[in-house]
């Protein structure tokens, strides 16, 4: 008897001649793989492919990597400049003169009637380092406003600030390399496989060649709380007493590196003091973790050698966010894991440039990692950029978290969003919606012109989309790589560097500065400004990051190559060269579950899906995995309120409702469920707006909700789809 075919007939895809290739970087993530797109005789992007010879992904794509030559032809793309009157005017097409001139009267207009602080300004995580420090440029030295934020606020502010707090600068100290020398990975409120599954890649062949322990902490069981050899389902928002009680037992038990804390850290004596009341019997009651297990994990992390923690959203997001990072910061101290191979903390960065942005966009202070808290600071970027010392702010203005509310108070009559899309990203939706009503102007940058914000626009700008100019992205290793101009932008869409620098030109500062209009001569700017600096560009050149396949900073005469690990010596940046050991009391100030409202409510990502899905939600072959707004809720659980699989149902919080898709699983808990933060009018209108007091950030993991059966299951469906595709 014959099994299947008598002769083979394989599946064949479609052969796609290439008549060019271009290099790139991926301009989704932090992961910073390098890509190559295939172009046509016509010059015409057809296929994506991973390059062999990057260190970083290996030539390996993801799934958005690898369809990332679609976004060229996605739909909604701004092709002309509009411009409008009021809101309840329809848009007409105009010229780029007439929107800039607009813009820049506006600008000037609201800053004359009601102070300089009056118009602020919003960036993004996704534009290249270049526009990122010509935009500070602008800002800073010409428009003025000190209420200029980028949405990194949102995914990244809590790391910058951990960082910050222990080390006295930001930069990630380690690199992907430490997966390979590693003896222990602690990963925290991360997902790697779904979040960064490049990185999740390189883990995962160094985990398959030596074994190591792998201990994941998660409410839910992920894909990579699955692989882990211990997975911890913490209690939502209780990980700083998870961190203090390890910290307790590393100390109490004698496994602490006590040369390394005597050598280069301070502050020990009150640290110890804080963590000795977190036993593990006390930690177990607060965040669900067994005391015996808890004993087990700080014992396998201390005498590990060599150990490492990353984290991202599960730990930043949250109102204690800054305190968690400097909490696994310390955690890393005390057992001398910082800037040695293997040994780190490292945060798993959200956007493709959300670290250009940390290093040059000056949104938190100025150039370099300089601050406006500082006068030597301040002087120097004057005299860099010929202005007077006196015309930049003491202290850093308002976060974009706070801008908002800033609008509802009256006190901020205009903004600039600059690809950033505050309807679908900020939490409690309709209380962002109520803000944009408030604004005497609104001017909107993005490469589409269907985005939510345009609804409340009186000019858009159309702008150049990845791919259609060129310029640097820095990923979470601090690893500055090159994107390579693919194909021209649609229509009049400009690369935002040329809009920034003819916004320049119609302000008198603006004409008496000078500001470079190619990336080459911007980044020349940047090399000289960060020279000497932690974050050192000086030896690098567009020409030799293409052909590193990208280079991490400090890139110095020292180390013309790059260099991996910062403070290998242990010096570091605080002014006695110490990193600090900072006690850190938890406060539940958590949303809780209660009898009105008795379910966790947690968020993620997928890994077909980007943000807000503004790019990926117009590709066919990423979008259909996950089209419409579900909900993962644990059988038991739907069992009790009489849910079955495949329900739609409304979540309610105490802020709005949405209707969402059922799916069931044992993946999360009984009393909790979990909502993909990507779709538009569905997790943000129901998360708590509470933010974490030092980085600002949003606690977008700790809420409670209740959910309702509905009966016209028809109807619920209509309003999914609406919720999807508003």
């Amino acid at each position: 008897m014959l099994f299947g075919r008598r002769t083979k007939n394989p599946i064949q895809l479609p052969v796609k001649a290439v008549d060019k290739w271009v290099y790139t970087t991926c301009g989704y993530c932090s992961t910073g793989c390098s890509l190559d797109v295939g172009l046509d005789d016509k010059g015409a992007a057809i296929t994506t492919r991973g390059v062999a010879d990057a260190d970083v992904n290996r030539g390996k794509l993801c799934l958005k990597g690898i369809y990332e030559f679609e976004v060229f032809r996605s739909l909604n793309r701004g092709r002309v400049p509009l411009i409008r009157k009021t809101r309840s005017d329809p848009f007409t097409e105009t010229t780029w003169d007439e929107t800039l001139n607009k813009t820049a009267s506006e600008i000037q207009r609201i800053q004359g009637l009601y102070g300089r602080d009056s118009f602020a300004i919003v960036s993004t995580g996704q534009i290249y380092t270049e526009e990122f420090y010509t935009l500070g440029k602008l800002v800073r030295a010409v428009i003025g406003t000190n209420n200029y934020d980028g949405n990194t606020t949102l995914c990244m502010a809590s790391a910058v600030s951990g960082y910050k707090r222990s080390f006295g600068s930001d930069g990630p100290p380690g690199c992907y390399d430490d997966f390979d020398q590693t003896n222990c990975l602690l990963a925290i409120g991360s997902n790697l496989p779904e979040q960064h599954p490049i990185i999740y890649y390189r883990l995962k062949e160094a985990y398959d060649r030596r074994h190591f322990p792998i201990i994941v902490v998660d409410p839910r069981v992920t894909l990579f709380a699955q692989m882990a050899d211990i997975h911890l389902p913490v209690k939502p928002g209780t990980d700083l007493v998870l961190l203090n009680a390890l910290a307790h037992v590393i100390l109490t038990e004698g496994l602490a590196d006590q040369n390394y804390i005597q050598a280069h850290t301070s502050g020990f004596e009150d640290f110890k003091k804080l963590v000795e009341a977190y036993n593990p019997e006390m930690a177990e009651k607060i965040c669900g973790i067994p005391a015996k297990m808890i004993r087990k994990v700080a014992r396998i992390y201390a005498e590990a050698g060599a150990a490492m923690t990353i984290w991202t959203m599960g730990i930043n997001q949250s109102t204690h966010g800054s305190d968690g990072v400097v909490a696994i910061n310390n955690l890393n101290l005390i057992t001398g894991n910082i800037g040695k191979p293997g040994g780190t903390s490292l945060s798993i960065t959200g956007q493709c440039n959300a670290m250009g942005t940390r290093e040059f966009s000056s949104c938190s202070g100025l150039p370099g990692y300089r601050t406006l808290e500082k006068e030597e600071d301040r002087q120097f970027m004057a005299d860099y950029w010929g202005v007077e010392a006196s015309f930049f702010p003491q202290k850093r203005g308002m976060a974009e978290t706070d801008i908002f509310p800033a609008i509802e108070r009256g006190e901020i009559k205009g903004l600039w969003l600059i690809a950033t899309n505050p309807m679908t990203s900020m939490p409690d939706t309709a209380r962002i919606r109520k803000s944009f009503e408030q604004l005497e102007f609104l001017v909107v940058q993005d490469a589409y012109s269907d985005v939510e914000t345009n609804e409340y626009a009186h000019v858009f700008f159309p702008a150049s989309l990845w791919g259609e100019k060129e310029g640097v992205f820095t990923n979470t290793e601090r690893r500055v790589n090159l994107v390579r101009k693919v194909m021209d932008p649609p229509g009049e869409a400009k690369p935002d560097l040329w809009i920034f620098t003819e916004m320049a030109k119609r302000f008198e500062r603006g004409k008496e500065m000078t500001f470079s209009t190619t990336a080459t001569e911007v980044f020349e700017e940047i090399k000289t400004l960060s020279k000497g600096r932690l974050c050192d560009y000086s030896e690098m050149s567009h020409d030799k990051i293409e052909k590193q396949r990208g280079i991490q900073w400090p890139c110095n005469t020292e180390h013309p190559k790059g260099n991996r690990r910062l403070y290998e010596t242990g010096v570091f940046q605080h002014a006695d060269g110490r990193a600090k050991l900072i006690p850190l009391p938890f406060v539940d100030n958590n949303e809780c579950p209660d009898k009105e409202y008795p379910f966790w409510l947690n968020s993620g990502r997928l890994v077909e899906q980007w943000h807000t899905r503004t790019k990926t939600g117009k590709i066919g072959n990423l979008n259909k995995f996950s089209p419409t707004p579900f909900m993962e809720m644990n059988p038991r659980a739907a069992a009790k309120l009489g849910i079955a699989a495949m329900d739609y149902v409304r979540v309610h919080s105490r802020r709005d409702s949405a209707v969402v898709l059922v799916q069931l699983t044992e993946r999360v808990a009984p009393d909790a469920v979990f909502i993909p933060m990507h779709y538009f009018n569905c997790i943000n209108r129901l998360a708590l707006g509470l933010l974490d007091p030092y980085s600002r950030q949003p606690a977008y993991k700790q809420s409670a909700v209740r959910i309702e059966c509905l009966e016209d299951q028809e109807a619920a469906a209509r309003e999914n789809v609406a919720m999807r595709n508003y």
